[in-house]
């Protein structure tokens, strides 16, 4: 016969998420480690590295915004100049991104065809669009779905630095052309300025805080899956 449950027992305590920014908290951006926030000092500093602490990235909205309009500007000379330029016996030619997928994918390399594709102009576009896209969100205090938002953060980061692919794909076969002694050539304008587009953008997810995206929600028992 089973024993009525004892109501005397404690209930279970109610799930309350909250921020550390909303408890006093604060973390280091060089070491990482968090530690109760100082409100008396004008500017505080880590107990372990000595670095400034700041409650999030000093403007970050604004800074990544300058980023991503740089990088956006230079992602179209570099679609449109040639990022190599090689000069043999039989004459010379410049080729682009698009122009070498399409020569590899002819050729019948459709493997290499895609990687080339898709690090070199489908990750950067990516890229671009969904870190503006976040830190849209962001200043417009948006409240949907900010865990999916943050691995979306954490994915552009880890992915972004493929997107170099192509430059070393140039550097190699430079290297490789010039040590056979079989022609001459030399990066162009367009490596230039998709190497600008990388860099820019890579600075700008580093700009980026993720934890303003928790800032606008409410501390509830809700847990965001």
């Amino acid at each position: 016969m089973n024993e009525p449950a004892d109501s005397s027992q404690p209930a279970a305590p109610e799930l309350y998420f909250t921020t550390a920014s909303r408890e006093g908290l604060v973390s280091c951006h060089s070491c990482g480690r968090v530690q109760p926030r100082a409100y008396t000092v004008e500017r505080q500093r880590c107990a372990r590295c000595d670095a400034t602490l700041h409650r999030r990235h000093p403007d970050s909205i604004a800074r990544t915004w300058a980023l991503l309009i740089t990088a956006a500007i230079l992602y179209i000379p570099a679609n449109l100049y040639p990022v190599m330029h090689t000069s043999s016996i039989v004459g010379s030619e410049d080729d682009t991104i698009m122009s070498g997928v399409a020569l590899f994918w002819n050729d019948g390399d459709y493997p290499l065809a895609m990687v080339i594709f898709i690090a070199s102009i489908l990750v950067p576009m990516l890229k671009l669009g969904t870190l503006a896209f976040l830190t849209w969100s962001v200043q417009t205090r948006s409240v949907w779905r900010p865990r999916q938002r943050t691995t979306l953060f954490r994915a552009v980061e880890r992915i972004g630095r493929w997107s170099m692919l192509d430059i070393f794909v140039i550097t190699l076969t430079v290297a490789l052309v010039r040590f056979r002694s079989l022609a001459v050539i030399t990066a162009g304008p367009g490596a230039l300025a998709f190497a600008s587009v990388v860099v820019l953008t890579m600075i700008a997810s580093m700009q980026f805080d993720p934890r303003l995206m928790w800032d606008n929600i409410e501390p509830s028992g809700k847990k965001y899956d």
